[in-house]
C-alpha cells in the first residue's frame, strides 16, 4: 500500500525501476565505471596530453573492464551476505585484492597493446594501489545502497503494516460505534412501550369508569408526547431546557389522571439550563416516583426536580415525598425497567464518569441522584 502509493508518483519507467534492483545495479555500473573514464580522462589523459585516439579508447575499455571484473563481486555478497561479519569482511578482502589484482593486469596489457608502450611492469604496483583503491570504494558503495535499500524496503513494511493496523483499528472502532449507537437506540426504544403501556392502562380506567373527556384528553397528550420521543434522536443529548419540555408533556398527562393530587416543583439553576443530557433520561424517573410514591397515597404526593452545575460536573435530583427506599426495588437483580434502563444508558454514554444513586428523602420519600459531565450546547 505504501510502496505502490510511493510508486504513483513517479512515470512507468521510474516505478519499474523502483522496483527492480537488477535494473538499479547494471544503472549504476555503468554510471560508476564510465564515470571513472571521465575523470580519468579530465585527470590523466589530458595531464599527460595524451589526447590520441588509443590512449582515449583505453580509457573507455578500462571501464568496460571494471563493469565485467566487478559484476562477480555481487554474487559474492550475495551468497555471504547473511553469514558472520567475519566471513563477510574476509569475502570482502579477497574480492577486492582478487578483482583489483585481474583488472590491473587486463589494464596494462590492453594498454601496452593499443598504445604500442613497453616495459610498464616496473609500475604494476602504483596501477594496482590505484584498482585496489576503486574497488574498496565500489565495495563501499556497494554495502551503502544495499543497505539503504533494506532500510526503504524495511521503513515501507513498517508504512504498511501500520497502515494496516490503523484500518484495523477504524474498522472496529466503526464496528464499536454501530454496536454503541444500537444499544442507545434499544434503550431508549424501550421507554416507549414501557411508559405507554402504563398510560393506556390509565386511559383505560378512565373508559371504564365513563371519563371519555379526560381519557380523550390523555390521548392528545400521550400523541403530543409520542411525537416528541420518535422525532427525537435517541443517540443524541438534548439541553436540560429542553428535557425539561419534553418532561412537562408526560407530566400533563400525568396531572390529567391525578389533578390535585399530583404536585411539582422545578428547581433548575439557570447556568444548568444550556448543559447536554440524554434525551428522555427523567421520563422513568418521573414515572417511578408517580408509580411508588403519588398513586398508592390517597393524599397524592409532591415531586421536586432539581439541577445545579458543580464544577466540570451537572447534578440532576428527582425528589418524592411517597414512602421511600421499602416500596422500591433497589437490588440489583430487581431493579425494575425504567431504573435499569436508566443505569445501562448513563453508562452508555459516560462509561464510568457518572454517579447514580438512591436516597432516603428527609423527612420520607426518596431522592434520586445523578451527577454527569459537564457538557453545554453552544450558543
Amino acid at each position: 500500500m505504501a510502496e505502490s502509493s510511493m510508486e504513483s508518483n513517479y512515470p512507468p519507467f521510474i516505478g519499474t525501476l523502483y522496483r527492480n534492483s537488477n535494473y538499479q545495479f547494471w544503472i549504476l555500473q555503468f554510471v560508476g565505471w564510465f564515470g571513472l573514464s571521465l575523470i580519468s580522462f579530465l585527470s590523466l589523459t589530458l595531464w599527460y596530453n595524451q589526447q590520441g585516439a588509443a590512449y582515449i579508447a583505453h580509457t573507455i575499455l578500462q571501464s568496460a573492464l571494471g563493469v565485467l571484473v566487478s559484476w562477480p563481486l555481487r554474487w559474492v555478497f550475495h551468497y555471504f551476505w547473511y553469514d558472520s561479519g567475519v566471513f563477510r569482511i574476509s569475502a570482502a578482502i579477497a574480492g577486492v585484492l582478487g578483482c583489483s589484482l585481474v583488472w590491473t593486469i587486463l589494464r596494462m596489457t590492453t594498454f601496452m597493446a593499443m598504445t604500442g608502450e613497453s616495459d610498464l611492469w616496473s609500475d604494476f604496483g602504483g596501477w594496482l594501489f590505484g584498482s585496489i583503491l576503486i574497488f574498496v570504494c565500489w565495495v563501499a558503495f556497494y554495502h551503502g545502497v544495499k543497505y539503504y535499500q533494506l532500510l526503504q524496503k524495511e521503513h515501507e513494511t513498517l508504512l504498511m503494516v501500520a497502515a494496516e493496523n490503523k484500518e484495523q483499528q477504524l474498522r472496529r472502532s466503526r464496528a464499536e460505534t454501530i454496536a454503541h449507537e444500537a444499544q442507545l437506540k434499544m434503550l431508549r426504544y424501550q421507554l416507549n412501550p414501557h411508559f405507554l403501556f402504563n398510560t393506556l392502562n390509565a386511559i383505560s380506567a378512565l373508559v371504564q369508569i365513563k371519563k371519555s373527556s379526560t381519557a380523550n384528553s390523555m390521548i392528545v397528550q400521550l400523541s403530543d408526547f409520542l411525537r416528541y420521543s420518535l422525532d427525537n434522536d435517541p443517540i443524541k443529548r438534548v439541553s436540560l431546557e429542553q428535557e425539561l419540555d419534553a418532561l412537562r408533556l408526560y407530566l400533563n398527562i400525568e396531572q390529567t389522571r391525578f389533578g390535585d393530587r399530583l404536585e411539582l416543583e422545578f428547581d433548575i439553576q439557570p447556568e444548568a439550563s444550556t448543559v447536554l443530557v440524554p434525551s428522555l433520561i427523567l421520563q422513568p424517573l418521573i414515572e417511578n416516583a408517580i408509580k411508588y410514591a403519588i398513586a398508592p397515597s390517597e393524599a397524592g404526593g409532591k415531586l421536586v426536580i432539581a439541577a445545579r452545575l458543580d464544577g466540570e460536573f451537572v447534578e440532576i435530583e428527582v425528589t418524592d415525598t411517597g414512602p421511600g427506599l421499602e416500596n422500591y426495588q433497589i437490588e440489583p437483580d430487581a431493579v425494575g425497567v425504567g431504573l435499569r434502563n436508566t443505569i445501562d444508558r448513563l453508562h452508555e454514554f459516560y462509561g464510568d464518569n457518572y454517579k447514580f444513586r438512591l436516597e432516603r428523602a428527609k423527612p420520607s420519600g426518596l431522592n434520586v441522584y445523578m451527577r454527569m459531565p459537564l457538557d453545554k450546547q453552544p450558543k
